[in-house]
């Protein structure tokens, strides 16, 4: 198979890239709404300074509690797809922001020269998402 993966790509000229990894993340929003009453700092651990902008101007506590579990979520399920789970990378090493059609766009220190796909979802009572890094 990948001897005519690699025959179709001189022919067509095509690109191919390895997935390096795959991950993804379930969140409670009621959790994560507990966390963040509870303690004021569970914001300034998770959120950048510019996704803590983005999270000052939702219109009401709800979407907030969203948006936070969502980029839990996201954080969670991009660094299990790097392979290192959060530790090595540190909440404030991956930037989630909205692209100008609302689609997340991601920045991941160290992760510069990889294509980085991922995909946020919320429920009534969950957050979820899903990563997959490309080399």
């Amino acid at each position: 198979m990948y001897h005519q993966l690699k025959h179709l790509k001189k022919k067509k000229g095509l690109t191919f890239r390895m997935i390096k990894g795959i991950g993804m993340d379930l969140v409670e929003l009621d959790r994560i709404e507990k966390l963040h009453k509870r303690n004021g700092r569970f914001k300034e651990r998770i959120l950048t300074h510019k996704e803590k902008e983005y999270f000052s101007r939702l219109i009401n506590e709800r979407r907030q509690i969203e948006f936070l579990a969502g980029r839990f979520a996201a954080k969670e399920a991009l660094a299990k797809a790097a392979g290192t789970g959060i530790g090595k990378l540190s909440f404030h090493d991956i930037e989630v922001l909205p692209s100008n059609n609302g689609a997340p766009q991601v920045e991941m220190k160290g992760f510069e020269q990889n294509i980085l796909h991922l995909s946020i979802t919320h429920s009534q009572t969950y957050a979820a998402a899903q990563a997959v890094i490309e080399e």
